[in-house]
């Protein structure tokens, strides 16, 4: 088929993928405080780990444990350990050729993901994902997408906010991720694409979901379905 804007029974397919352990093949913000091993980041893991804290309060935290003056150490490191799920730029460039529009949903941190994604000239407006001051001593994460009304989980960076921008009767809905931070917007999903920890809960749950390890697994997915004008279950799970 020649490259064309897609619609997928009437309504504009859209993606939303997550970033750390997706994107990327580690979970930076973990891999971060491994590295730079600050007192104290075990207890605060374990605590985000067991809900003892949000994630909103458990990132904001563990960022406060490092000085403002490791910014560029840090963004430095990330660029040079994180490395893209194969396959990523080929799904880009499949968007850009039918018209999908695509967008980061991230917990991540600007400061080292903008930089790791500047390859992939993805429009800043694209990327959704917490903020950082350095005007302290220490690194302080700012939350421009806080959870709204519909959501109470305390998410730091809330994807079923973003989503909702989005309506249902307007638009396909398609969510890549890996972990539990993706779950409540997979609810929102018209179609799932899931590995480790968010493909062990969409199992659990009963959730329809396609599996992948690289993107060329999505873009794959994503072919069948939009030539077949079908969405292979519906949205609003919860």
């Amino acid at each position: 088929m020649s490259a064309s804007a897609w619609t997928l029974q009437g309504k504009q397919p859209v993606i939303f993928c997550d970033f750390d352990g997706t994107i990327t093949l580690k979970d930076n913000i973990v891999a971060i405080m491994e590295h730079f091993n600050p007192p104290g980041w075990q207890a605060i893991v374990k605590r985000i780990l067991s809900r003892e804290l949000s994630v909103q309060e458990g990132v904001g935290q563990l960022f406060r444990l490092l000085p403002s003056t490791l910014k560029d150490d840090i963004a430095r490191y990330v660029q040079d350990t994180a490395g893209i799920r194969a396959g990523f730029s080929e799904l880009l460039t499949y968007c850009r050729e039918h018209e999908i529009p695509f967008y980061v949903t991230s917990g991540g941190v600007d400061f080292f993901l903008y930089p790791l994604l500047e390859p992939f000239q993805i429009p800043h407006d694209h990327i959704y994902c917490n903020e950082s001051d350095f005007s302290g001593e220490t690194i302080e994460i700012v939350w421009p997408h806080t959870c709204d009304e519909h959501c109470s989980s305390d998410c730091g960076m809330c994807k079923p906010r973003v989503m909702r921008r989005f309506p249902p009767d307007q638009h396909v809905r398609f969510l890549i991720g890996d972990s539990l931070t993706d779950f409540e917007a997979a609810k929102l999903a018209d179609h799932i694409f899931a590995r480790s920890h968010l493909a062990e809960r969409c199992r659990e749950l009963g959730y329809e979901y396609t599996a992948y390890e690289t993107f060329f697994d999505v873009i794959s997915g994503l072919q069948q379905r939009l030539e077949r004008n079908e969405v292979s279950h519906d949205s609003n799970h919860a």
